[in-house]
């Protein structure tokens, strides 16, 4: 009997050791595609196994520290992408003293990356699945509003500035050393001076927020009504505006009308490739004869936006449902085709991973001093704590971007 279990035992053995030479094989694998993708910038990765290696440092980049502690984190980042990469973060697989170099490092090696570290197979379909069943009809589109955005204005103004503007800052410099506040202003003063208006003439914001540019509008004498389809912050709007504009409950498929101006900042993003049509066309049907609508918006690289649009990754997935980062390209070819004019565009990407670098500053200083509503637990916070580093480092890496562009409508 003794004989028997001893002999199992040194079996089990055998079949340990194999696994794990086998599994770090694997890895090892694993780890030499990243560090042959990464042309730019470096990882000291320290290994479970207790060694340390390099992964890169063949170019001037992002030098980053990452522990690996289970190697399973690797597994979910090779099976679902950025989606894997968080739910590892999530339970302690793997951490880093500072994790926006790392995801500025992984943006910007997106090209010679290729597909190592992005979502495959069938986790991908299921992923792009799960996304396409939330996408935004009216029904869903109302949905996936409320699902962000009715967390509570209580909730945004602890961390936002007091414009409660939750879209990228314009800073008067490149060394972005004016307070938040005053960059937010500006943005809203860049996009009302895009429509050109003069007191008496009408606009509609197509996605007003809380009201902070539809405030900017009214003070300069200007009719202007703001969509929403937010309960909130329609709320919120309305008594800070008391009366100086209006807010409606209204889904932009259904604006009617004819108006000077339309503004619309960060809300093309939430619509989706299916809807960039109708968004447009919204702002065609609905905009006199060389009228101007101003357009902030949010765009990924072409290089990888046929990849990332037949996928769901981290934000899609846990944070904006519905939503999807627009293809310039593609989006002003749509625009050009219904006789709007695409103008003046100016990119100001580090503009927003500054603006996202004062959002988590403000944020972590309200779950540090308990200013954040009971009913926001200890996940939540690290789901947004990852939410905004990763955003921070996306933009920082080149491969997306924020702009303001202004289309003039023809004849």
């Amino acid at each position: 009997m003794n004989v028997s279990i001893s002999t199992r035992d040194r079996h089990s053995a055998r079949r340990s050791g194999l696994t794990k030479r086998v599994s770090a094989r694997l890895f090892g694998i694993m780890l030499d595609r990243i560090d042959a993708g990464l042309a730019s910038g470096s990882i000291e990765a320290s290994l479970p196994d207790g060694t340390v290696c390099v992964l890169g440092g063949r170019g001037p980049g992002p030098n980053v520290l990452v522990t690996l502690h289970r190697w399973r984190a690797l597994s979910r980042l090779a099976i679902s992408g950025s989606v894997g990469w968080y739910e590892a973060w999530t339970v302690g697989e793997w951490s880093s003293p500072d994790p926006v170099p790392l995801f500025d490092l992984f943006m910007r090696n997106r090209v010679t990356l290729g597909q190592v570290a992005r979502a495959g197979g069938m986790v991908r379909m299921a992923q792009r699945l799960r996304h396409a069943l939330r996408s935004n009809s009216r029904t869903g589109a109302r949905r996936n509003v409320i699902e962000h955005y009715d967390l509570g204005n209580e909730f945004y103004a602890q961390w936002l500035d007091p414009t409660m503007t939750y879209s990228s800052a314009l800073f008067k410099g490149a060394d972005f050393a004016e307070p938040l506040q005053g960059a937010q202003e500006r943005k809203i003063g860049a996009i009302l001076d895009r429509l050109a208006l003069s007191p008496g003439q009408t606009m509609v914001e197509i996605g007003c927020g809380w009201g902070g540019l539809l405030g900017a509008a009214a003070a300069r004498g200007i009719v202007a009504t703001g969509l929403t389809l937010s309960p909130s912050q329609k709320k919120f709007g309305d008594q800070k505006l008391a009366g100086a504009a209006t807010i409606a409950l209204l889904d932009y498929r259904d604006l009617t009308g004819t108006y000077d101006g339309i503004a619309s900042v960060e809300m093309v993003e939430a619509v989706g490739q299916k809807y960039w049509p109708d968004f447009l066309d919204a702002i065609a049907n609905c905009l006199r004869p060389g009228g101007r609508a101003a357009i902030q918006f949010i765009s990924i690289a072409d290089d990888i936006f046929e990849y990332y649009a037949a996928s769901a990754d981290f934000i899609q997935t846990f944070i904006f449902p519905g939503g999807m980062l627009i293809s310039e390209s593609r989006f002003r070819a749509l625009a050009e085709e219904r006789g709007l004019a695409w103008t003046d565009q100016n990119d100001f990407g580090l503009h927003y991973a500054e603006t996202l670098r004062r959002w988590r500053t403000s944020f972590d200083a309200a779950v540090e001093q308990g200013r954040l509503p009971a009913n926001f637990d200890a996940q939540f916070v690290a789901l947004w704590r990852f939410y905004l580093m990763y955003c921070e480092g996306g933009f920082r890496g080149g491969g997306i971007d924020v702009s303001q562009v202004t289309l003039i409508k023809q004849g």
